[in-house]
């Protein structure tokens, strides 16, 4: 049995996002859904190679932006391109601007599905890059995106990271030409990148 099959997953039913008001694309209105899909009533940890298939729920998704404000190039998000070894097949050669990954059952926190959250969330930045700076991080919104397959089953939780200086590195091998690069540049290159980076480029700084 591969990791991914015997990996166990923090999931929501699809129905309760349509409860408390679906939405297509990014959310700011974090306060309106982030309780109630932690809450310990709606989660599941389920096989993620089932739930992988399974539009009928919704995997959570910590998805981390890191930001630099340079003052010679303006505004600059950390960039990177998936490589083959990275879980999700279906996102490989594609780009991101996004950190993160599945919430696992050996995140779990007793009944505090926030705690929960939140270490798995640390859990995926120290696994996946390594951030030598201070920085300032803030919950900014939510993705949902039922247009591709890989949206139909999850659901990003976008977190904006504000570092001082710009030292964020890979830690993992395929995570691959990295660094920070000008917002500009990437709005330039939308096409390139995956689309919950594509909607975030959007929503965040393409006013």
């Amino acid at each position: 049995m591969s990791s991914v099959e015997a990996e166990q997953v923090l999931v929501v039913p699809a129905s309760l996002l349509q409860r408390l008001g679906y939405f297509q694309g990014f959310t700011s209105d974090v306060s309106r859904y982030l309780d109630e899909l932690l809450n310990p009533a709606h989660t599941s940890y389920r096989p993620r190679h089932e739930m992988e298939q399974n539009p009928d729920y919704k995997q959570l998704i910590p998805y981390v932006i890191f930001r630099h404000r340079d003052e010679r190039v303006g505004e600059c998000v950390f960039q990177y391109r998936r490589g083959k070894g990275q879980g999700e097949q279906r996102l490989h050669s594609k780009r991101s601007i996004g950190i993160g990954g599945h919430i696992c059952i050996d995140d779990h926190a007793a009944s505090d599905h926030v705690l929960t959250y939140q270490e798995g969330m640390r859990r995926e930045i120290n696994e996946e890059v390594s951030v030598a700076s201070d920085y300032e991080q803030r919950l900014v919104g939510l993705i949902n995106d039922d247009t591709t397959e890989v949206g139909r089953v999850h659901l990003g939780v976008v977190h904006l990271c504000d570092v001082v200086v710009p030292a964020v590195a890979p830690r993992e091998r395929d995570i691959l030409d990295a660094g920070f690069e000008p917002v500009h540049r990437l709005i330039e290159s939308l096409d390139e990148f995956e689309t919950w980076s594509q909607i975030c480029l959007k929503a965040l700084f393409h006013g």
